[in-house]
């Protein structure tokens, strides 16, 4: 008998198990319109980031360029024949590229052609400014030698009749007269000759200069590194790194940088709904896509004013530039990071999840487990990250709040907030309150400013 009370015994508390197990788990399961899920007020540090892709460059490099004087030569599209692989390390004065020389040649034959042409018209002047002023030195010399013929004549007259001395006169004084006026006339054609010679001389210089200009740019199509350091590609207008075959310009004539290594930052783009969150001065966390292993400390140094259509990307974003606190021989331009901005901390709060904020005629409110029922709790918000909220009046450290609506919330009256926890948005007659004698006295909290939207 006392075998057998022992198995009865044993029977009964495995059902009771059993019982108690199916209950667990029934509560447990989702009951008639879904039971909900539970979470804890928690209070602690919180944080809000902003999180973006960016690319690592050095923050002071040198610029290899294109000649800068190929505009003055009139040459305006170069193109790269050939350049060093990306990555090369060279010394000052090492060949980085070759400008293709085919578009500088043509114009050297151009201008060459010109120059020609010039020297002759230079010598065609000289020769007729030589043979007019030389026949003009004839007439004055011939004027010179009929002035004294007159005068001899006029002195031969003094014998002759008053009418043939008075005709004597009026040939000595008109003589007298026309060499006076070829002599004012040969300089006036020195003048002219010497304007003539300086109109085809600047034009002769011009010319030459112009060849000489067009000579220093061919040579310097042979691109030198100014400095020592790494060859990295500069960038074009669309973000396409320049290689072989692309197009410079005077007015972009960059070919690659020499950057300097041990400065480095991350520029990112950030969309124009978090922009107004990010400020200079922000801490960061950047990662590298290579190696997420590796963390580095970030500081934001500029956000710009203006936002800017990236290629490939459907709203306006804007360029920030988060420099790397650390040095590491692994950073290299070009590299693909991972920026955390961090813009807003706070070293104690308390926080939900979102899903557990509710709201309804500009009322927000959590499902609040209260003994063994469930109010809907007025709350005021404070900062929000992508999980969580700040909440800074209207539950207390160790609450427990409903992350779905129960199946009765329609419903449950809203507990509301004393007068002066409520946001200033809110209106005391947006929803059915009950006495604020009713309200669950809060835990003392640190208030946390609202986060820019």
């Amino acid at each position: 008998m006392r075998l057998i009370r022992q198995r009865w015994f044993l029977v009964a508390v495995a059902i009771v198990a059993v019982a108690l197990t199916a209950a667990y788990l029934k509560a447990g399961e989702p009951g008639p319109g879904g039971r909900p899920v539970v979470a804890v007020v928690r209070k602690g540090p919180f944080s809000v980031e902003v999180s973006a892709s960016g690319e690592l460059q050095a923050r002071q490099f040198v610029q290899i360029t294109a000649p800068a004087s190929a505009q003055q030569a009139d040459i305006y599209q170069m193109k790269i024949a050939s350049i060093v692989p990306e990555g090369t390390v060279v010394k000052a004065g090492d060949v980085v590229a070759e400008i293709d020389r085919s578009a500088a040649a043509n114009k050297m034959q151009e201008v060459s052609l010109a120059l020609q042409k010039a020297q002759a018209v230079y010598e065609q002047a000289m020769l007729d400014s030589t043979l007019t002023l030389s026949k003009a030195r004839e007439d004055i010399r011939s004027m010179e030698l009929g002035l004294e013929e007159k005068r001899l004549a006029m002195e031969q007259a003094k014998y002759e009749a008053p009418t043939v001395q008075r005709q004597a006169e009026i040939d000595l004084e008109k003589a007298t007269r026309a060499l006076a006026q070829a002599k004012a006339d040969y300089e006036t054609k020195t003048e002219q000759a010497k304007a003539k010679m300086r109109e085809v001389g600047a034009d002769l210089e011009r010319q030459r200069n112009l060849l000489g200009m067009v000579q220093s740019v061919m040579e310097a199509f042979t691109v030198r590194a100014p400095s020592a350091g790494m060859v990295i590609y500069a960038k074009e207008w669309n973000g396409r790194k320049r290689t072989t075959g692309s197009q410079v310009s005077p007015w972009d004539p960059g070919v690659a940088t020499l950057p300097d290594l041990t400065q480095m930052e991350s520029v990112t783009y950030i969309n124009e709904i978090d922009i107004r969150k990010v400020a200079v001065g922000q801490t960061a966390e950047i990662t590298l896509d290579s190696d997420p292993t590796k963390k580095f400390r970030g500081t934001v140094v500029t956000v710009a004013n203006v936002g800017e259509q990236r290629p490939n990307t459907d709203s306006k974003v804007f360029e920030v530039k988060v420099t790397v606190e650390q040095s590491d021989t692994t950073l290299r331009p070009g590299m693909t990071t991972g920026n955390n901005i961090r813009v807003y901390t706070a070293d104690s709060v308390l926080f939900v999840p979102l899903e557990a904020l509710g709201g309804s005629d500009g009322v927000q409110y959590v499902y609040l487990k209260d003994g063994g029922r469930v109010r809907r709790q007025e709350v005021a918000t404070g900062a929000m990250s992508d999980d969580e909220v700040v909440i800074t009046h209207g539950v207390a450290e160790g609450d427990e709040v409903l992350l779905t609506p129960p199946a009765d919330a329609d419903g449950l009256e809203l507990v509301r907030l004393p007068e002066e926890f409520r946001p200033k948005s809110t209106s005391p007659d947006t929803a059915k309150s009950t006495p604020v004698a009713a309200v669950k006295p809060a835990a003392p909290a640190e208030s946390a400013p609202r986060a820019r939207p």
